[in-house]
């Protein structure tokens, strides 16, 4: 498998563990704030193949003590497993990040017992699901059974929604909720502009507006955090 860039130490990608942070290409969507566009697109160019990534996981053994594994897309790749189970034997724990768009790859790595938690996007309610991931349909049951299987697995999770002002509004965070009610944790991730943000005249919502749609989501998911907001 080819990597498409790689974060070298980290302390926010992976909850409780020093990581790194790898890269993999493709995506489902074409979100319009997404900060890895060039991931998505295929302009960016592999920098590293599946053994290079094990050669540079020895080598910073008892620095580094897990891998955080995202896109793009992970679970678009049909390798993802063999990938996850190489990092596993060097001993680090793992970390996937993922859209729901795949359930039936989502249960078989969760089915493993091989990664130790599992950070999933609700990018926004039902009606704004298309608008929100820049295609023009999505099938709504994928993302419900991927919500499911981690609603009702073992495995750590949590769920999360990077805000953006043009996208989303009060009514959304009520139906968000309505959509993870009783979820173990959901952070609110301020949506921040950068070079690489396909689209511009996108904003990210004030602090207090950031702390209402909190307060929302906290009578559907108590344990509800921000991110990215002082």
């Amino acid at each position: 498998m080819k990597l498409h860039g790689i974060q070298k130490m980290t302390l926010l990608d992976f909850p409780g563990c020093v990581s790194c942070t790898v890269f993999l290409g493709g995506c489902d969507f074409r979100c319009p704030f997404c900060h890895n566009f060039e991931l998505i697109d295929g302009t960016m160019k592999a920098t590293m193949d599946e053994d290079e990534l094990i050669e540079f996981l020895i080598s910073r053994k008892g620095l580094l003590e897990g891998v955080a594994i995202t896109g793009g897309e992970p679970l678009m790749h049909n390798d993802l497993l063999k990938l996850i189970k190489r990092i596993r034997d060097t001993g680090y724990r793992v970390k996937l990040d993922t859209n729901g768009y795949h359930p039936d790859r989502l249960k078989e790595i969760l089915d493993t017992g091989l990664v130790e938690y599992v950070a999933m996007d609700i990018k926004n309610s039902p009606e704004k699901y298309p608008l929100t991931c820049g295609v023009k349909e999505v099938d709504l049951d994928l993302i419900y059974q991927s919500i499911s299987l981690l609603m009702n697995g073992d495995t750590e999770y949590e769920f999360r929604t990077t805000v953006v002002n043009e996208l989303h509004d009060e009514e959304d965070f009520i139906k968000i909720g309505e959509m993870i009610k009783g979820a173990k944790r959901y952070f609110l991730q301020r949506f921040t502009d950068r070079d690489s943000v396909p689209y511009g005249n996108l904003t990210a919502p004030s602090f207090d507006k950031m702390h209402k749609f909190a307060e929302i989501s906290r009578r559907f998911i108590p344990n509800t955090e921000l991110r990215g907001v002082e």
